[in-house]
């Protein structure tokens, strides 16, 4: 029972707990559109796939960790921002099999780990806002849910280069 606390009032709780809902929800949305809007204003020319922080490191073995979480079961259940907005680079391989065209799902690779940590950096004052319990752990959920889109990143990357590398190379 949610409000079966000794002295409860029953308006007072409703209320406060709406308001942390609403501050919750304000606080999320805006970061969300700010996060957008910096992702589409970066310089792809600024992301490197091949340097740090971008590169695959050895323990990732070349995403095979991923592979270990099961991603490629839930990889495309999760939200894909470019199936809904019309000027986002779209995700999907077809079209951008040039080498081109690779270049750029790679620097788009790199664009949406960055604004994906940000996000996740981002939900922690959150709690600053709503500092209850609500508010923690809504916070610490939101900074969770983050993780698996820079997993897939990071999945993507790898083997996004080695086609890239495959058309480069003389055959």
């Amino acid at each position: 029972r949610i409000f079966s606390k000794p002295g409860f009032v029953a308006g007072e709780d409703a209320m406060s707990f709406l308001n942390q809902l609403t501050t919750i929800i304000k606080y999320i949305a805006l970061i969300g559109i700010l996060a957008h809007i910096l992702g589409e204003a970066l310089p792809r020319k600024w992301f490197h796939w091949d340097r740090f922080p971008y590169r695959t490191f050895s323990w990732e073995r070349e995403g095979r960790v991923y592979e270990a979480m099961g991603i490629r079961r839930w990889k495309d259940r999760l939200p894909d921002k470019s199936k809904h907005t019309k000027k986002t680079f779209t995700k999907q391989m077809k079209g951008h099999d040039s080498i081109d065209g690779l270049v750029r799902f790679l620097q788009e690779t790199c664009v949406a780990e960055l604004v994906h940590w940000c996000l996740l950096l981002l939900s922690f004052p959150l709690y600053s806002y709503v500092p209850t319990g609500f508010g923690a752990a809504v916070t610490v959920l939101y900074a969770l849910s983050n993780l698996p889109f820079i997993f897939i990143q990071r999945y993507n990357r790898p083997r996004l280069q080695r086609l890239l590398n495959r058309k480069l190379s003389p055959q």
